[in-house]
């Protein structure tokens, strides 16, 4: 692309909705088989250009806040729930069958001593509500991050809302709920039942809900064309034919706004877990740092800058369980593990901006002496960006705590870089790079904390992203439970948000999750 070309903003969104595909179970290209329904369906229903333009970007990031509860999810709930979540699409649980058919499923995926902690958190409308509410305020605030509109981050908050009123987070029903949401649940539903059951039996279950979980006129012309929509559909090039269907004026980004769009996905990434925020963030600030050092040429620096923050975008395809372990993983998590760079490579690549990216991230856990995966390659095969990454990700990740480990400071973390150098797994240049620009001082902070936040706030704010209790700030800051929740509903009231995910992703938006951010 040349420098001063405009990139279509779809042409960067869609490749990048494969990842909601991966992170909900759902068969490839199924985000952009339910815009393209949408679209179709918009147009027989007679929406507006401005309206269409609101369905199309909705429904193909209708799971982008599927991030922001994974750690509930795999906490309380399940162990694996990406499947879980491929089931619950398709359910709905307001009818006691179809509910007890996926609680009987969910029960038998556990160990007996977890089922009365499942049965209790499936039973809690609040926890419903806090994962909703979660999902949603993450979705919405992306959809602000990414300059979609009001239409879009109405469409993505109230995503699981229903007709009836039975849904989340607000319990909106009828046409109070945005044209936008309505559209998009629909044409999903219809797609992933599809998949699972055929479109004929989709399509009769979309006019079953009629009335109760969808808006029954959008229902009836689903009903009535949806199998000729599939069959359709089912002959296309999914991203040509939603990149060239998209309604209204054409949306397009800058080169330089790139970076924008792909730190808006990192964070999300990043949000998966507590023990991971602003990761990539740092690992690409290094890696850019470093690769000066390291001798990549300007053009090296961008490529691997992006790299550094999309390197774990597989991530969502391996279920929260396993990243959150504390102990050893099993084998059959280990090859799990193994396939993550792969999903990111395979992801990334589908967008003709960020190939050189897709390589390097595709490669950053392989390493010198062939140990590494997915491809196990070794040496000159590995590229010189790919090594800086893999010797920047590691030295990053050695800061963090993790379920299984604290953090090691940046001392011992240099120091364990190094080892790994001097017994080939890591380039011994890409660890020098590193260990050059680790060390030096960062800039203080010199502007207000965002939103009129005070600096104990921030404190509270780190902590509640981590998902710490009143009671676990409280003895963390040597304040009482009581002082520490008033700062925690203060902090909630100044950012703007009312969930851990959403305060996290605050913290992550605005480099607040480092102690001297």
């Amino acid at each position: 692309m040349a420098a001063s070309a405009r990139l279509r903003y779809v042409e960067l969104l869609a490749p990048l909705s494969f990842v909601t595909d991966l992170g909900m179970g759902e068969p490839d290209g199924q985000a952009l088989r339910s815009t393209l329904l949408a679209v179709r369906l918009g147009e027989t229903i007679g929406l507006s250009t401005a309206e269409l333009a609101d369905c199309y970007y909705t429904t193909l990031l209708r799971h982008i806040g599927c991030t922001a509860s994974a750690h509930e999810e795999s906490v309380f709930l399940v162990r694996d729930q990406i499947a879980f979540r491929s089931r619950l699409v398709t359910t709905d649980v307001t009818r006691r069958r179809e509910a007890m058919a996926l609680a009987r499923e969910m029960l038998g995926s556990v160990p007996l001593g977890a089922r009365p902690s499942l049965i209790r958190h499936l039973a809690s409308p609040s926890f419903d509500r806090i994962v909703s509410r979660s999902v949603c305020e993450v979705a919405a605030t992306t959809a602000r991050r990414l300059d979609l509109g009001s239409g879009v981050e109405a469409g993505l908050f109230q995503i699981s809302e229903r007709w009836d009123g039975k849904g989340q987070p607000d319990g909106l029903r009828q046409t109070g709920i945005a044209i936008a949401a309505r559209v998009a649940q629909a044409c999903a539903q219809l797609a992933s039942l599809a998949s699972a059951v055929g479109a004929q039996t989709a399509c009769a279950t979309i006019r079953e809900r009629a009335g109760g979980w969808l808006d029954p006129d959008i229902a009836h012309v689903l009903a009535d064309r949806g199998a000729a929509l599939l069959a359709e559909i089912d002959d296309l090039d999914l991203l040509e034919a939603v990149t060239s269907i998209e309604p209204g004026f054409v949306r397009t980004v800058a080169p330089t706004d790139v970076d924008r769009v792909v730190r808006v996905f990192a964070d999300l990434i990043d949000l998966r877990t507590p023990w991971t925020h602003g990761h990539s963030t740092e690992v690409a600030v290094i890696a850019e740092r470093a690769a000066a050092e390291y001798g990549l040429s300007v053009d090296e620096h961008t490529t691997v800058r992006r790299a550094a923050l999309l390197h774990d975008i597989g991530r969502v395809g391996v279920p929260n369980s396993i990243w959150e372990k504390p102990g050893p993983l099993s084998a059959t998590d280990r090859e799990r593990v193994r396939l993550y760079p792969y999903h990111s490579e395979r992801i990334l690549s589908r967008c003709p901006v960020l190939v050189p990216a897709a390589r390097l991230a595709g490669m950053h856990r392989e390493r010198q002496d062939g140990s590494g995966y997915h491809r196990q390659l070794s040496g000159a095969a590995i590229l010189p960006g790919a090594r800086l990454l893999a010797a920047t990700d590691v030295y990053q990740a050695m800061t963090q705590s993790r379920s299984y480990r604290p953090a090691r400071d940046p001392e011992q973390a240099a120091a364990e870089l190094h080892r790994m150098g001097s017994a080939g797994h890591l380039d011994v240049d890409a660890v020098a790079a590193v260990c050059a620009v680790v060390g030096m001082p960062r800039t203080s902070r010199s502007v207000p904390w965002p939103s009129g936040l005070t600096h104990r706030e921030v404190e509270v704010l780190r902590l509640v992203a981590h998902g710490f209790t009143n009671r676990a700030i409280g003895a963390e800051l040597h304040i009482s439970a009581r002082t520490a929740e008033h700062h925690v509903q203060s902090v909630y009231g100044k950012i703007g948000r009312s969930t851990r995910a959403g305060a996290a992703l605050f913290a992550m938006e605005h480099g607040l999750y480092h102690p001297d951010g």
